[in-house]
């Protein structure tokens, strides 16, 4: 498999922009490019220090002043002092990891994880005894001789200070981004982020979407050959523009059989390709490294996983044991925004068209797919809750409110009046039902 990357120029590139990004979302990568940086300045300054006179260091001894066992002392308080707090802050954060995990949802600790200020803030502690360290090994006194860094050892004083203010902002930091609205915030953000990457192009009121009948009348043109999976796992991205390449270079179609979010169990199709197209061992080989396969959803590709992370979170808030009204309400406000953003983009056909040669049977999502993912399961659990299922009425006024395409239009009259069902239901005042058929009737004027 690493030979057919590393001959296909696009596979390789994408393989290692995927290293790029794993590695930036790691929770060593930064820490170590600090402490390395720590390292490479401590030995700058050693260098300074030993091959320039500094004449005037008699006259600075507030600063410089210090002598060898002086500096040894201040070098090893520091250091200590910083390997002790680097242990809280790691302390800090598992406990802030076990919270979330706990009062809202695991699949949000990957966003804790990747959180380039909880990386940065270990990476300077141990950054600093790191430094300290270099610049203690060199000092010498007595019947060894003189030696002594005044500049670096000044500069482990100041980085000192450097950590005490990191350790303030840390606090700060952890405080903030424990609370609900910033990690619903978070979510919503990154999602956002991947629905503009995915769908940049703007809907257009001519825009056509969908096209099944289409899809239906080529996919019954050919017979298909599977090609299973050699992993299990979720899928985590494909390579579409490489794929697109491979099959215009290949002549041959491609239906995608599984979509990026869902589960592949080893040994079972994962795509298909139109017979009588004969396709060798190695086309193969190059059809699955555009596919990435790993142990959880990342956002990226999948603007889904964005979605339901935060319907978990709405979950957790309705659930009995709970009960945090305003939390769900923050849910579904945000996923509102996620969803304003989506309606007002082009989502693509599932046909992939190079060079006018059909190519790609794709699989993905739809407006109607997240819609229902965003909506569906808090309306399950919302039942007799009249401040949610107005909030869910709400959100749907303001989807009408912004999309002129007919089709989603009529998804948004659906998914209205299955909450008005679950109200009449549910709800037992006649007052609040009476809420809930003024908040319906202002959504159908939005239509």
């Amino acid at each position: 498999m690493t030979n057919i990357i590393i001959k296909h120029p696009a596979l390789l590139a994408n393989l290692l922009l995927k290293y790029w990004q794993h590695m930036q979302t790691s929770f060593w990568f930064i820490p170590s490019l600090i402490v390395v940086g720590a390292v490479s300045l401590a030995s700058l300054l050693i260098a300074i220090d030993s091959g320039v006179e500094m004449p005037n260091v008699e006259q600075w001894r507030l600063l410089f002043g210090a002598s060898a066992s002086g500096s040894r002392d201040l070098l090893s308080a520091v250091a200590t002092s910083m390997i002790t707090i680097s242990g809280v802050v790691f302390s800090i954060t598992l406990v802030a990891l076990s919270l979330t995990s706990s009062q809202y949802t695991s699949r949000v600790l990957r966003n804790f994880m990747g959180d380039r200020v909880n990386q940065s803030v270990l990476g300077v502690f141990l950054g600093i005894f790191a430094y300290c360290l270099v610049v203690l090994r060199v000092i010498r006194g007595g019947d060894e001789g003189v030696f002594i860094p005044s500049l670096a050892v000044l500069v482990a004083l100041l980085l000192a200070f450097v950590g005490i203010g990191y350790l303030i902002f840390f606090i700060h930091h952890i405080a903030v981004s424990i609370q609900a609205s910033s990690i619903i915030a978070a979510a919503a953000k990154e999602t956002i982020a991947a629905i503009d990457n995915l769908f940049p192009q703007e809907l257009g009121r001519d825009t056509v979407e969908g096209k099944y009948e289409e899809v239906i009348a080529i996919d019954s043109e050919y017979q298909w050959k599977a090609i299973l999976s050699k992993k299990t796992g979720y899928l985590v991205s494909i390579d579409t523009n490489s794929l697109l390449v491979l099959c215009e270079q290949n002549r041959i179609i491609v239906r995608m059989e599984r979509g990026v979010g869902e589960f592949i169990v080893e040994a079972t199709p994962i795509l298909s390709i139109a017979e009588p197209n004969d396709v060798g061992a190695e086309k193969i080989e190059q059809l699955l490294a555009a596919y990435e396969i790993g142990h959880h959803r990342i956002v990226s590709q999948d603007a889904g996983f964005g979605v339901r992370q935060i319907v978990d979170i709405a979950l957790k808030a309705l659930s009995p044991g709970v009960n945090d009204t305003t939390t769900a309400v923050m849910c579904i406000d945000y996923l509102k925004a996620i969803l304003v953003r989506l309606a007002m983009r082009n989502i693509p056909t599932q046909l992939r068209i190079k060079n006018n040669t059909l190519c790609i049977i794709a699989r993905g999502p739809s407006f109607q797919d997240l819609l229902s993912e965003s909506f569906d399961q808090i309306r399950q659990s919302a039942t007799g809750n009249t401040t949610v299922i107005l909030h869910m009425l709400q959100a749907l006024e303001v989807l009408a409110g912004v999309t002129q395409h007919p089709q989603r239009k009529a998804q948004l009259i659906q998914k209205a009046a299955l909450i008005v069902e679950i109200a009449e239901g549910t709800v037992p005042a006649p007052y609040d039902r009476g809420r809930v058929s003024e908040a319906m009737a202002r959504f159908s004027r939005a239509n």
